[in-house]
């Protein structure tokens, strides 16, 4: 038996997992799908100072109050960064690290620099506006790939604005992640922003694994994404 510790994206929160986690559980896997700091659920403790460490910190934290090893990390967009965080902090507790449609970073990246120009500058501009100085506006979700109705309705009411800082604070890390296997999964029918990421993960030796669907693949192709992770942990 393995354990799966599920980490959202910006906007999300941990119930973004709710269609996967039950293949996982119903295969035997111990399942844990935190909320970060500062978002979904967690909304009420967002500020200024919420960063890309205070994001780290929330998983490395679960992992060591929960005392888990042999942990499959997996990361969904935004949280590469965190999952790299976080194996560099804890990698002798980690089995497997999981890029799903999510930034590859080295040490010094921040979030921000990793997305094409056009992408950030809209970022920029949203949070400079809307966003206050310090929040990221949730983004459209028919531009993520999200077309069916049922799932705009379900994912629509429960996002949440995404802390800046988490996208200008740069990834610090020592190294010690790579001595963890790293498998990524391009999320390959939309525009595909993170593509020159599975590109860098395959540069980097490691497996790099498609799936047909939209960047939200955990609501639009859980099934398909389980059967993955499972093949990820057997293999």
């Amino acid at each position: 038996m393995s354990t799966f510790v599920l980490v959202h994206g910006a906007w999300h929160g941990g119930w973004a997992w709710q269609r996967v986690i039950p293949a996982l559980r119903a295969a035997g896997h111990e399942v844990h799908a935190p909320t970060l700091t500062g978002i979904s659920d967690r909304a009420h403790l967002a500020g200024p100072s919420v960063g890309l460490s205070t994001h780290v910190q929330d998983v490395v934290a679960l992992i060591e109050a929960q005392d888990l090893h042999d942990v499959v990390l997996v990361g969904h967009s935004y949280a590469g960064q965190v999952v790299t965080g976080v194996a560099d902090r804890v990698p002798d507790r980690i089995a497997k690290r999981v890029y799903l449609d999510a930034f590859v970073g080295h040490d010094g990246d921040a979030a921000i620099d990793l997305l094409p120009e056009t992408v950030a500058e809209h970022y920029r501009e949203s949070v400079a506006g809307p966003g206050f100085g310090w929040l990221i506006p949730v983004r459209s979700l028919t531009v993520l790939g999200v077309t069916e109705q049922e799932d705009l309705d379900w994912l629509g009411p429960r996002l949440t604005p995404h802390p800046w800082l988490s996208y200008t604070e740069p990834l610090r890390i020592t190294g010690d992640c790579d001595r963890v296997t790293a498998v990524y999964i391009e999320c390959t029918d939309w525009m595909r922003v993170f593509k020159p990421h599975a590109e860098k993960a395959m540069a980097l030796g490691w497996p790099v694994l498609h799936i047909t669907t939209g960047h939200e693949a955990m609501v639009t192709a859980p099934e398909e994404l389980a059967e993955l992770l499972l093949t990820i942990d057997a293999g």
